[in-house]
C-alpha cells in the first residue's frame, strides 16, 4: 500500500544532496505503511547553510504539522543533540545511515531515485573528503572519501537513460579523488571514459564541482575535445592569493588555476568557468583580497559562487586572526559585483550564437551547453533539447529563440 499522504524531502545545498534526497524519497515511497514523514536533508558548508536548515525545518512544521519531521544530512550529522533539541524535529537521522533503507522504514532494497519531475539527473560517484581544508567542516558530516565502482556507475547512469533523462551529473563531496580507495586507483578521467563509451545513448554529461590540482590528463582531454561532456566546468579555488591559499591548505597555486583555466580555453574556447571564491578568509588583508577579486578576470569566472568567510567549530581556520565581519561581507559583495558585470559581458556577448538547452520546469526557460539560463517566449516540453538561437540577454540570462 502506498503511503496516503505524498513523503515530502527539502534539500538544502549541494547537488550531492539532491542526488541523496531522491534516493530517500524512493525510499520513503517503498514504505508500507501510511505515516506522513517529512524530511529536510540540511546543509553544514557555512553558519548561514545552517542557519537556512533551521529555517526550513520551521516551515517544514508549520505546512505539515502532523508529519513525523527527520532532519539528515551534514548539519545534523555535525550537530545531531542541537537539532534533535529543536521542538520541530521528531528524529535525526546521520549522514552513515541516510540511504539505509531501515533508516525510513522502507521495505525494499536500496531502489533507484527516479529524479521524476528534474530535467537532469544526478549520479552519486563519490562521497566524502580525504582532505582537511582548514575552513571545511564537511569532513566531520561525510566521513573519509568513497567511491562507488566503475560499474555501478555505467549502470546507474544507463538506467537514467533509459528513463528518459538527457542530462546526466556525476557529483560527489570531492570527485576528482573518484578511484583513489579503489583497486589499481583509477582516475576520474577513466571514469568519464568509461560512461561515455558504455552509455552511448547519453546525450549530455555533466560534471559538479572538480579540484582542479585532481584533474588528470584523460579527464582534461575529454572536457576538453568530447562533444557529449558540457563545456562548463565549476571550479573549487577559494581564493587567488598563495599565502591564504596555503593557510586554507588548498594544493594548488594561483598560477596553476590561471594555467588550468588557460590551458582549457586554448583548447576548447567556449568553455564556461564557474568557481567557489571565499571573501576575508582570516588573515587576509587588502592586497590579498585584491589577488582573489584579479581572479574573476584572470580566470574568465562567469558562474561564480561567493561566500564571505564564516568560521565553523573545530576547524584551524576558526582558530585564527579573524577578519572583521563587516569587512568580509564588504569584500564578498564587490566580488559578486565584479562577478556580475564579467558575467553580463559574457552573456552579451552570445547574442547571435546557437545553443542546445535543456528545456525545464514549467518549460520556458533551461539551460545551455556552457550553463547559461535561456528562456523562451514559450514553453516546450521539460526535458528535451531545443536548438535556439540567442536573440537577446540581460545581466542575469539568455532569451532564445527555437533555430
Amino acid at each position: 500500500m502506498s503511503p496516503a499522504v505524498q513523503p515530502e524531502v527539502v534539500s538544502l545545498g549541494c547537488r550531492l544532496n539532491i542526488a541523496e534526497s531522491e534516493t530517500i524519497r524512493a525510499l520513503l515511497g517503498a514504505r508500507s505503511d501510511t505515516r506522513d514523514v517529512a524530511v529536510v536533508n540540511s546543509c553544514a558548508v557555512t553558519n548561514e547553510a545552517v542557519k537556512q536548515t533551521r529555517a526550513a525545518i520551521r516551515r517544514l512544521r508549520r505546512t505539515r504539522p502532523d508529519a513525523e519531521l527527520v532532519v539528515t544530512g551534514c548539519a545534523a550529522t555535525i550537530d545531531p543533540d542541537g537539532f534533535a533539541a529543536m521542538a520541530e524535529v521528531d528524529r535525526v537521522v546521520a549522514n552513515p545511515l541516510k540511504l539505509a533503507p531501515e533508516s525510513w522504514g522502507a521495505d525494499t532494497a536500496l531502489p533507484a531515485p527516479a529524479f521524476t519531475g528534474h530535467a537532469r539527473a544526478f549520479v552519486e560517484v563519490q562521497n566524502g573528503c580525504d582532505h582537511r581544508c582548514t575552513f571545511c567542516a564537511i569532513p566531520f558530516g561525510r566521513g573519509p572519501s568513497r567511491s562507488l565502482p566503475a560499474g555501478a556507475v555505467v549502470e546507474r547512469v544507463r538506467s537514467l537513460v533509459e528513463a528518459g533523462h538527457a542530462e546526466v551529473v556525476l557529483t560527489g563531496v570531492d570527485v576528482t579523488s573518484w578511484g583513489t580507495d579503489l583497486p589499481g586507483r583509477p582516475t576520474f578521467g577513466a571514469l568519464v571514459e568509461r560512461v561515455l563509451v558504455h552509455v552511448p545513448a547519453l546525450r549530455r554529461l555533466r560534471l559538479s564541482s572538480l579540484d582542479s590540482v585532481e584533474m588528470d590528463e584523460r579527464l582534461v582531454e575529454l572536457v576538453t575535445g568530447e562533444p557529449r561532456v558540457m563545456p562548463h566546468l565549476h571550479l573549487s579555488l577559494q581564493a587567488g592569493n598563495d599565502l591564504i591559499l596555503k593557510r586554507m591548505k588548498r594544493r594548488h597555486s594561483r598560477a596553476q588555476a590561471v594555467a588550468l583555466v588557460e590551458r582549457l580555453k586554448a583548447r576548447r574556447p567556449g568553455i564556461a568557468i564557474g568557481a567557489d571564491i571565499i571573501a576575508g578568509f582570516p588573515t587576509e588583508d587588502e592586497s590579498m583580497f585584491a589577488d582573489s577579486l584579479a581572479l574573476i578576470d584572470d580566470c574568465d569566472i562567469v558562474h561564480a559562487h561567493i561566500f564571505p568567510y564564516s568560521p565553523r567549530a573545530g576547524t584551524p581556520a576558526a582558530r585564527m586572526p579573524q577578519v572583521d565581519p563587516l569587512v568580509r561581507r564588504e569584500r564578498a559583495g564587490r566580488l559578486r559585483d565584479a562577478a556580475e558585470r564579467r558575467r553580463a559581458d559574457w552573456l552579451a556577448g552570445l547574442i547571435g550564437s546557437r545553443a542546445d538547452m535543456l528545456v525545464e520546469r514549467p518549460g520556458d526557460r533551461g539551460h545551455a551547453e556552457h550553463f547559461a539560463e535561456v528562456r523562451l517566449s514559450h514553453s516546450l516540453e521539460p526535458g528535451t533539447i531545443a536548438q535556439v538561437t540567442i536573440a537577446g540577454a540581460t545581466p542575469t540570462h539568455l532569451t532564445g529563440i527555437i533555430a
